[in-house]
């Protein structure tokens, strides 16, 4: 079995896709339009700036080794076969390739085609609790729209110049695929902003979409304090928590110096639960932290659909919708 040095695996993972296929598969490459790329095999397969994204399968990468593995189903060890043997390829390449940290410095967002309506998301979301006003304001906004040719809700993210930086798909149907868009950034992710001293975090758009339905429904505003989604968060057990700041977080604190509460409306599983005492654990000193999760369910917006069916069931009137503190 060959043996690969930790140098080989490296250079490996620099090698994007696109320089790939121009050097080894050119007749698989698709023009689209400026310098986005897709694949003859796969016309959902989209490559641009160093990134691929295959929106039908709802997934991406970063590197043609990425795409050998995922796409055509190799190993690893095959995969690193294709790419090193004789060291031809990487030795021809070495100065050309797209490297990780140039294409990091040079990050462009892959956006999907936008639909002609946003029927489908508007249904969707309405049907999943979320206030249809609350909907058609974040459409109207730039932040949520219908893509093609899937019909996914496309929930962006603005940088400080009011740039599209980050974008999170989810699909419609019933399949759950989601995830980011390629080129991507999370410092950016799916956010409604204010001039305000508390501001609400959330693991996804969804959750933070049904929270400003509940306050809707609670006060008949919504927009009175900044909301954040993370993107989701990553912990395998409350006794592992993330160890560092969610990159959402840290740029809204970094850019906002007025803000003085943060309260915490992760979900209550373990990945969630770990997430909330590690961000306590580090902003504890400097902020007022409350840790406020849906007080039925797993997330937000389980407790906006248990709210809902209360109120169907006429017992609205009996609970309070109030988060935990």
């Amino acid at each position: 079995m060959p043996y690969y040095t930790e140098k080989q695996i490296e250079q490996a993972r620099s090698i994007d896709l696109l320089t790939y296929l121009q050097t080894n598969e050119p007749t698989e490459l698709v023009h689209v339009r400026g310098n986005t790329y897709c694949t003859r095999e796969h016309d959902s397969l989209k490559i641009s700036n160093g990134k691929w994204m295959w929106w039908s399968r709802g997934f991406g990468g970063n590197s043609a080794l990425d795409y050998l593995i995922k796409v055509k189903g190799m190993t690893f060890m095959d995969a690193m076969k294709v790419l090193t043997e004789g060291d031809s390829f990487l030795h021809h390449f070495d100065a050309n390739i797209c490297r990780k940290d140039e294409c990091e410095r040079e990050r462009k967002l892959l956006l999907p085609e936008r639909a002609d309506t946003n029927l489908e998301v508007i249904r969707y979301l309405t049907e999943r609790g979320i206030d249809e006003s609350i909907i058609r304001d974040c459409i109207d906004e730039g932040l949520l729209y219908e893509s093609l040719p899937y019909h996914n809700c496309i929930f962006v993210g603005f940088d400080e110049g009011g740039k599209a930086a980050y974008a999170f798909y989810r699909t419609t149907n019933n399949e759950r695929l989601m995830g980011d868009a390629a080129g991507s950034d999370k410092r950016y992710a799916f956010r409604i902003n204010c001039a305000s001293n508390t501001i609400h975090v959330f693991e996804s758009a969804i959750d933070l979409l049904s929270y400003a339905t509940i306050m809707k429904m609670r006060t008949g505003a919504w927009r009175a304090e900044t909301m954040v989604s993370l993107g989701g968060v990553y912990a395998s057990s409350p006794n592992k928590p993330i160890s560092k700041l969610p990159a959402a977080l840290d740029n809204v604190l970094q850019n906002h110096p007025e803000v003085k509460t943060i309260a915490l409306h992760l979900d209550n599983d373990n990945a969630g639960r770990a997430a909330t005492i590690s961000i306590t654990e580090q902003l504890k000193d400097g902020y007022e932290i409350r840790n406020e999760p849906p007080p039925k369910g797993k997330d937000c917006n389980d407790y906006l659909m248990h709210i809902l069916q209360q109120k169907r069931s006429k017992c609205f009137g009996t609970e309070k919708y109030e988060f935990q503190r």
